[in-house]
């Protein structure tokens, strides 16, 4: 379903010292470095499989991620989500992929989350008797029949992100990419997500998650990769990551660092 190799994004950044002088030299000649986000980097996800991203901040995960999405172009290498190549944003492609973030939402932050879909419906030119069974399964098997007809602002943090998944998924998309969903959530919140993403496993759909929490990837993914300065460091189940101690002390010694600092 996902064939990425020898995947490379570069940035050219600018830079320069603090102060007028500085800011007054940038205006007529400027120094720029060359920022590797990913390099080098492959994999393959089979139709059907769930898999997790881990890495710290800066790791490449979330530019890999809109790469895949057709947001970004890559700087070099091969990316196919299925038979389509993600930036030239053919609607097809774009009929079979669904993005949520967790720090953005889509969700009308006025109205209840059932305009929202019926917006959708109308974007994405679903009949309506399809849209409808659609949105009552998924509103079933996410558990929040209660919710949709409150308006977005009054619903808690993990409502919110529940009425996220029926919006993304109300086109029938085939494979979901979701960044760090649980973002911002307490334990109980994060815990009843992670339930209704494994849910999903019954509908087929090949999902992509970018998480820092070790213990919703292990809940979800049936193969996690370890992304570090852009570069693969590992690839393989949960447990079999976490039994490779220089990964998990890198990676894992590499977060405390940016935390104290």
């Amino acid at each position: 379903m996902i064939d990425v190799k020898n995947l490379s994004k570069n940035y050219r950044v600018h830079k320069r010292a603090p102060g007028l002088v500085a800011a007054l030299r940038s205006v007529i000649r400027r120094s720029y470095d060359q920022v590797k986000a990913v390099d080098d980097l492959s994999f393959h996800i089979s139709e059907g499989e769930r898999v997790g991203f881990l890495g710290p901040n800066g790791a490449g995960k979330t530019t890999t991620l809109k790469i895949l999405a057709g947001l970004l172009y890559p700087s070099a290498g091969e990316v196919r989500v299925g038979p389509f190549v993600p930036q030239q944003r053919d609607p097809r492609f774009l009929q079979m992929i669904t993005l949520v973030m967790g720090q953005k939402q889509q969700l009308l932050w006025d109205l209840p989350p059932a305009e929202t879909y019926a917006m959708n419906r109308a974007i994405y030119d679903l009949p309506r008797a399809q849209a409808d069974a659609t949105q009552k399964a998924l509103v079933e098997l996410l558990e929040v029949g209660d919710l949709i007809s409150k308006p977005t602002r009054q619903l808690s943090l993990g409502e919110r992100m529940k009425c996220e998944l029926v919006a993304a998924l109300l086109h029938r998309p085939r494979v979901l990419f979701l960044d760090e969903p649980t973002a911002g959530m307490n334990p109980t919140e994060t815990l009843e997500l992670t339930d209704q993403i494994r849910s999903l496993r019954e509908r087929g759909i090949t999902i992509l998650l970018i998480e820092h929490k070790l213990n919703v990837v292990n809940e979800i993914a049936d193969t996690v990769i370890v992304l570090d300065h852009g570069e693969k460091i590992a690839e393989g189940a949960p447990e079999e990551v976490h039994r490779n101690e220089d990964v998990l002390s890198a990676y894992l010694g590499r977060t405390a660092a940016r935390a104290a600092s």
